[in-house]
């Protein structure tokens, strides 16, 4: 089975079974400001986890792609991926348990023919006065499995949530195939990180909220959300050793052979790098995030800076990027055509940078050499040079070792290493702030700026230019992020007038009216959206008044005379093309 037939296999399996097909949403979190991707299936769902009527059902299917930022650095050994792919299904206070666990097995059994002896499931041991899921583990004994394959573990292992402070949260069941090797001691199983066993599927059961003092209390609407981890399974049902040697890495890498001159087995970690951040970086370019110094666009341009500088490694630097973007395109445009659509602008983004890059890299060398120059007689190079040379130039420490070493010098790596180790845990704490007001931070401050963002665009459009369309927002409690495409800066008369047009908007307290429709319906209507090939066969339209008309499923006031006072702080570049708006609400 190749991956788009896994794709509708899963996606067929569940719509015979009562589910609505939805549309994988960008990796662009539309209205959470409190992650910087789309980390699962479940992040464009959270409202409707909490309670919100989904137009498409309470039963759902679909196919995402995620990206997932925290080991970066790990990328390269068999397992780690920045981007992958979650096939997920979802319960919204519809079916849980029995149903939930008895159409995974069914699907792994009758669709996927993976053999009863090669599953094994873990289930929720019981802590801070929940009990322990008695419930989940009967029902896997009902379908067939021996009491020594289902394992109980802790919050630890199986338990989900909340993803912030505060939110829906429950145990969860992880399915695991077994590849038959013994076992490496009394105490493996599916916790144990020996290799035999390889999580394939979880099944979280949102049954409790906890609250801001740590308390569990149970849910009025208890969800199912699951997801399957798509390279992991195509891995398995073709017997492959890694992802890298499945269909979706393949192509990828003999093309990075092609271009270097080298073999896969000649270096399978830079090989593997490269694949993975250039199918991430391919992905992002895909749905608007441009290379910057800051947020999405930072990681973005980490990944094709680090795919750079492993190429480098292969010995190869010249401009390659494109020729594999257009391979990753090819393959992947029958799921996601956005890439299609947006081919030119992909793979010319990545040259840019890649020759930006470049430019970077020459300047490192330079600085390599005075601080050389400059060193005194000294033998050995110190962490902090090594390290600023890393983060600033993109110098890997290997390419640091081998010019200190033509010098003559040595390279304290122990002293880079505690320095590199403080640099993770800086960016990993960076990154847990993200979620700290807990996910899908719907509070009054944000609804309020969410619905002053539609009418931000709406001024622009009509005050600015026509053709200005939003590729961009962020939404915290303190202000509002608003990226556009313009190519200059706005003039001190053009902010004057954009901010009066919202003003007004707010004074005429006019009411923001939610209406469902079918897509086609509401294009006719006028709507305007972000993404229009990711939205669902029935849609939501907010209108406010006669000034804005636009798909959108995030949090809205009943009143534009909710808003309060609008404010435009800055309007900056955020990258070619695009103009950046921060703006405030509040009282006057």
């Amino acid at each position: 089975m190749d991956a788009q037939g896994l794709r509708d296999a899963y996606v067929d399996f569940f719509k015979e079974r009562g589910h609505a097909h939805i549309r994988p949403a960008s990796l662009i979190p539309e209205n959470d400001p409190t992650v910087l991707f789309t980390t699962a299936g479940m992040h464009p769902l959270v409202p409707y986890l909490l309670g919100e009527k989904h137009p498409e059902g309470n039963r759902l299917v679909n196919f995402q792609k995620c990206i997932r930022t925290g080991d970066i650095d790990e990328v390269g050994d068999a397992g780690h991926l920045t981007f992958f792919e979650m096939l997920g299904n979802w319960s919204l206070g519809d079916y849980f348990k029995e149903e939930s666990i008895k159409f995974s097995f069914d699907f792994l059994r009758d669709v996927l023919r993976i053999p009863l002896e090669n599953l094994a499931v873990t289930a929720f041991e019981g802590a801070e006065g929940i009990p322990r899921d008695e419930e989940t583990a009967a029902h896997w004994k009902e379908l067939g499995l021996d009491e020594d394959r289902i394992f109980f573990y802790g919050m630890k292992d199986n338990w989900w949530g909340p993803a912030g402070q505060t939110g829906p949260c429950g145990p969860d069941t992880e399915i695991f195939y077994d590849d038959g090797r013994p076992a490496c001691g009394p105490g493996c199983g599916p916790a144990c990180h020996c290799g035999k066993y390889t999580e394939i599927w979880n099944n979280v059961f949102m049954q409790y909220f906890k609250d801001k003092d740590g308390k569990f209390a149970p849910l009025e609407q208890k969800n199912v959300d699951t997801g399957m981890g798509l390279e992991r399974v195509l891995r398995i049902i073709n017997g492959k050793e890694t992802v890298y040697d499945t269909e979706l890495f393949r192509p990828i890498i003999e093309t990075l052979e092609e271009v270097s001159g080298r073999r896969y087995e000649d270096d399978v970690r830079s090989f593997r790098i490269i694949a993975d951040h250039l199918r991430a970086a391919t992905f992002l370019l895909g749905d608007g995030v441009m290379p910057s110094k800051m947020g999405q666009g930072y990681i973005l341009r980490r990944l094709i800076r680090r795919a750079s500088r492993y190429m480098s490694k292969l010995g190869y630097d010249g401009a390659y990027m494109d020729r594999v973007a257009r391979v990753i395109i090819r393959d992947y445009s029958q799921a996601y055509p956005e890439l299609e659509a947006n081919r030119e602008d992909i793979c010319g983004k990545l040259t840019a940078e890649e020759e930006r890059f470049h430019k970077t890299l020459g300047k490192g060398l330079r600085r390599f050499d005075e601080v050389v120059a400059d060193c005194g007689g000294a033998t050995v190079l110190d962490g902090e040079l090594v390290f600023r040379l890393y983060d600033t130039y993109g110098f890997p420490v290997e390419l640091t070792c081998e010019l200190a070493e033509e010098k003559g010098l040595s390279v304290d790596l122990d002293d880079f290493e505690n320095r590199f180790k403080e640099h993770q845990e800086r960016s990993r704490a960076g990154a847990e702030q993200v979620f700290k007001g807990g996910l899908a931070d719907h509070t009054d401050e944000t609804t309020k700026l969410h619905t002053a963002t539609h009418l931000l665009n709406a001024a622009l459009i009509g005050v600015v230019d026509p053709g200005i369309r939003q590729r961009g927002s962020n939404i915290t409690a303190e202000r509002l992020r608003f990226d556009f495409n313009f190519d200059r800066k706005l003039t001190p008369e053009e902010v004057a007038a954009v901010e009066e047009y919202v003003n007004a908007a707010i004074d005429a307290d006019m009411p923001v009216v939610c209406t469902e429709m079918p897509i086609e319906e509401a294009k006719e209507a006028g709507a305007i959206g972000v993404f229009d090939d990711k939205y669902d066969h029935i849609v939501k339209v907010y209108r406010i008044g006669d000034v804005s008309v636009e798909l959108c499923g995030g949090p809205h006031v009943e009143r534009t005379g909710e808003i309060g006072r609008f404010r435009i702080v800055k309007e900056e570049s955020s990258a070619a093309g695009v103009r950046r708006i921060r703006a405030t609400v509040g009282k006057d």
